[in-house]
């Protein structure tokens, strides 16, 4: 034999599983979803059955309660993956219940094998597998009956091409050591962690034949539409550049539409490059980051705003408020306190495709984390690594700001140490000058262009941001405080 066999893949119809498995799930593999109870199996199961079945390829679900069906149908059905229309011709439903009653496993197999035959499905499940194992211990079977009983099961599937699911609630200790694992070809683990108040839901992938899969856990929600997984990964490399013309050295410049800043900027920022604009409660930078917005609506460019801290019926920001009536502006927000960083990337990232936006503000920073279940804040710069890398592929470019505290003698652009993840910093910072509390505001840094370096006061007016004349040096020595305006952040 000279050539290769090459595996089927099937898509899942599960946002983000596809990603994990390495592109998608193995077609004719025998596999194992295993996780305590409410983990979410069930609701797995079915939205890749309903995602995968047709006449063409239908499927067989067994289970094993001691009940009809009904009841598990009556709570799947409430799902928008769920079509009852699709019952009976390409997917059918049989309980378990009478062949297990023997405790023979034989019994169970020549039962499924008899149903397989007689319908012919590409997909079959049996929901809940440990039950048929709890009841082949409870009768005249041990382990070894156990694992020739799935080692029959496996191999008979595999030759009526069938892709097959076996459904247990099973703990991670529990599946190493079961005999099933060294069977299965693929082994997808469920999880609800329990932090705090906080309950995370988690999926492993922790066996995939044949396939180069995702590693690590990854956190997943159920909602209306059934299962959502976001994978802790960052987007591909850019293509080699080799051969594909000349370099873009001088981008296309995105003004704040602040006139002063501009001017600072070199006519606004590069476009693609993310700033972080910091600064003390009060100094202006939602204000700045609604102008950025606004500058864009009036350009015809489309603008996102992810907003943690005040909601879109709450806005006192009225030229806020009138951008996202008119539609300038879509507004990304959430009630949650359990989230990862992967699910907010997800919704601003399905925003931003949905409106093709080339602008965003995420206001702020510092609010974000609250909303991250605690496991997640003790991860701050490789979260914000990975929110900048997926957004930066987008093409967009960004305005994130973040709070710091009052502090007039010290230079300092973030409390997480992530300064140095943005292509570009605007300062804001207060000091006293001529007995009175005045507004500061340089430009750190702008990655691959000049800029101002400049300490420019500036005023917060009606009309907006209202930038001033540079500060001169003897009014930095009349502060009292000259380690909060001398040092002048140079071009990193």
């Amino acid at each position: 034999m000279t050539g290769k066999v090459t595996l089927g893949q099937l898509s899942t119809g599960v946002p983000g599983m596809d990603a994990l498995l390495g592109g998608g799930l193995t077609e004719f593999s025998f596999n194992l979803i295993a996780g305590a109870p409410g983990s979410g199996k069930t609701t797995l199961a079915h939205q890749m059955m309903f995602a995968l079945a047709n006449p063409q390829r239908k499927a067989i679900f067994f289970t094993v309660l001691g009940e009809p069906p009904m009841k598990m149908l009556r709570y799947q059905q409430q799902y928008s993956f769920f079509d009852i229309s699709r019952l009976g011709d390409s997917i059918q439903y049989i309980n378990l219940a009478d062949s297990l009653r023997s405790g023979d496993f034989t019994g169970v197999l020549e039962r499924i094998m008899k149903e397989v035959e007689a319908y012919s499905p590409g997909l079959v499940f049996v929901d809940s597998f440990r039950s048929v194992v709890q009841t082949g211990k409870n009768g005249n079977e041990g382990i070894a009956d156990l694992q020739s009983f799935v080692q029959e099961l496996g191999t008979r599937m595999t030759s009526w091409q069938a892709t097959t699911f076996l459904i247990g609630e099973y703990i991670h200790a529990e599946t190493e050591a079961n005999p099933i694992l060294t069977v299965a070809d693929g082994l997808i683990s469920l999880s609800q962690d329990l932090d705090q108040n906080s309950v995370v839901r988690k999926v492993r992938i922790v066996k995939m034949r044949g396939q180069p899969h995702l590693s690590g856990m990854h956190t997943f929600r159920i909602g209306s539409d059934g299962i959502r997984i976001f994978p802790r990964l960052l987007p591909p490399l850019a293509p080699d550049m080799a051969g594909s013309g000349p370099l873009e050295v001088d981008p296309p410049r995105v003004p704040f539409g602040i006139a002063g800043l501009d001017d600072m900027l070199c006519g606004g920022l590069p476009a693609g490059h993310s700033v972080l604009m910091s600064g003390p409660s009060g100094s202006g930078k939602s204000i700045m980051g609604t102008a950025f917005l606004s500058e864009g609506a009036r350009r015809g460019e489309k603008g996102v705003l992810a907003s943690f801290e005040k909601g879109t019926s709450r806005m006192r920001n009225v030229q806020m408020a009138e951008l996202v009536q008119a539609g300038h502006v879509s507004v990304v927000e959430t009630r949650s306190l359990d989230m990862s960083i992967e699910e907010i990337v997800d919704q601003l990232l399905q925003t931003i495709h949905r409106t093709q936006a080339t602008r965003v503000v995420i206001d702020s920073l510092s609010e974000l984390w609250l909303y991250l279940a605690p496991e997640f804040r003790h991860d701050v710069r490789e979260s914000v690594f990975r929110m900048f890398s997926a957004l930066a592929k987008t093409g967009v470019t960004m305005v994130v700001t973040t709070g710091l505290d009052d502090r007039f003698n010290s230079l300092s652009f973030s409390h997480f140490e992530n300064a140095f993840l943005a292509d570009a910093i605007i300062a804001l910072r207060y000091v006293e000058t001529k007995s009175r509390l005045s507004k500061l505001m340089s430009v750190v840094k702008v990655r691959g262009s000049n800029h101002s370096r400049d300490l420019r006061q500036y005023e917060i007016t009606d009309q907006g941001i209202q930038l001033g004349e540079k500060l001169s040096d003897y009014e930095g020595l009349l502060s009292g405080h000259p380690t909060a305006i001398n040092p002048t952040p140079g071009q990193a």
